[in-house]
């Protein structure tokens, strides 16, 4: 028998007989000589075959077609010529296990959206295959930094019978004879674990927003990240543990795939030195104004996506730093849970993180106390009986508590320099977008 190996271990092969398999990535039909390269997951590798006439291989490498995949079975010998790690494999035997349709579905000139209607094609390319290793070295960082810092993990229901956050951007779902809502964040669980005592939980898990925006940075389904802990003295302690946390998961990636980005995508992983850097929202519309930019009306209260983008650029210009905490944000522009300052009811104890000028995290410190939190729920226009189950985990001992969630195809897209979160997104949901 042959050995089974992947393209990555050929140098360990060198004039032995092994047996490779991948999909054709290119194919040269000379008049003497017979060329493909065969990819894998690991890498690439050219195959040689001398015609002979019309012996059996030439006429199975003459048929073959881009995308195939094939199993080939030859030496492994040195050939200095070779770009590919001056190795090529003689072939000895061809065994053609799929046969690609041509033309081919999409190909580098293709639309974005041409591209995600063929992305399981889409996906082949190494580039992409890198983006969800990334993602897979990101979220087990995540996961050591939770274990080893006492987090319990949740995995919190989709199907709700109420809003987590508010009335809008709610998906309605049939169910049985009621109506269901997906769930906008597992928010109301997370409280509901810090009422049950867990004191440090997270979840990595889909959310689902009815927003009809068709920008770079939005979809109507993704992961969220999401961290709650309990008995914390106020918001800052919440934006420490993120700081922490985000350091860890940073210096993971760069130690494991850093190289490979930046060889890919041109992006350097930068650690970034803590404290970041805050301002209040007060402090950040008066940089904005000093700065010539006016908050559109829509937004007031809050930031606008071009209102981020100035502020990040003068912390960058100010403290070199790339990540900017803006809190203290009004209530009319965040959910009844948040807390209030006692001395300023106006405004909450809550956070963005903006990264390179975009949000990447909401957070806050909850209100804890029943009788203030039903008041609060009144005074934003929310019905409490449909919120009795949520208002019900405060009412038999509560620790003050805190969390943020976190976007995880914000956080790719912005590791690696892209422009739009369909990049970075195994299958992309929006507006228009239902399948594949």
């Amino acid at each position: 028998m042959t050995t089974l190996v992947e393209i990555k271990n050929l140098p360990q092969h060198v004039g032995k007989t092994v047996t490779i398999r991948g999909w054709v990535d290119t194919i040269r039909d000379q008049k003497k000589m017979q060329f493909f390269i065969l990819r894998d997951n690991s890498g690439l590798a050219q195959t040689v075959h001398e015609k002979e006439g019309e012996d059996v291989l030439t006429s199975i490498i003459s048929s073959l077609t881009l995308e195939s995949t094939v199993e080939v079975t030859g030496t492994i010998i040195s050939n200095k010529v070779v770009k590919l790690g001056q190795l090529e494999l003689v072939v000895e035997s061809i065994n053609v296990l799929s046969v690609a349709s041509s033309p081919l579905p999409i190909d580098e000139n293709s639309t974005q959206e041409t591209r995600i209607d063929w992305r399981f094609f889409d996906l082949r390319h190494p580039k992409n295959r890198l983006i969800f290793r990334l993602q897979t070295v990101a979220e087990h960082a995540m996961r050591n930094f939770w274990r080893e810092h006492g987090f319990i993990e949740i995995h919190s229901p989709k199907l709700m019978e109420t809003a987590s956050e508010s009335g809008a951007e709610l998906f309605k779902v049939e169910y049985f004879k009621r109506t269901a809502y997906l769930a906008q964040s597992p928010q109301l669980y997370k409280q509901m674990a810090m009422a049950a005592g867990f004191d440090r939980i997270f979840e990595i898990g889909p959310v689902f927003r009815a927003n009809p925006s068709f920008t770079s940075r939005h979809d109507t389904e993704f992961t969220s990240v999401d961290v709650e802990v309990s008995w914390i003295k106020s918001h800052e302690d919440v934006m420490r543990l993120e700081e922490e946390w985000l350091c860890h998961v940073l210096t993971s990636i760069k130690a494991e795939v850093g190289d490979e980005i930046k060889e890919s995508f041109g992006a350097e992983i930068i650690i970034p030195e803590t404290p970041f850097p805050k301002v209040t929202m007060k402090e950040a519309y008066a940089i904005l104004n000093k700065e010539g930019y006016t908050v559109t009306r829509a937004e007031k209260g809050d930031l606008d996506p071009e209102g981020e983008k100035v502020l990040a650029r003068f912390i960058k210009e100010k403290f070199g730093h790339d990540f900017v905490f803006v809190t203290d944000y009004p209530i009319s522009v965040r959910a009844f849970y948040h807390m209030r300052y006692e001395d300023q009811p106006g405004l909450t104890k809550s956070f963005d993180l903006l990264w390179k000028g975009l949000e990447i995290t909401t957070g806050a410190q909850r209100e804890h106390r029943h009788d203030i939190l039903m008041r609060q729920a009144k005074e934003k226009g929310f019905a409490l009986e449909p919120l009795r189950h949520y208002l019900d985990f405060f009412k038999y001992g509560c620790p003050p508590h805190g969390g943020y969630g976190f976007g995880l195809t914000r956080m790719l897209m912005i590791l690696l320099g892209l422009k739009n979160v369909r990049e970075v997104t195994y299958l992309y949901r929006g507006p228009n977008r239902l399948s594949p």
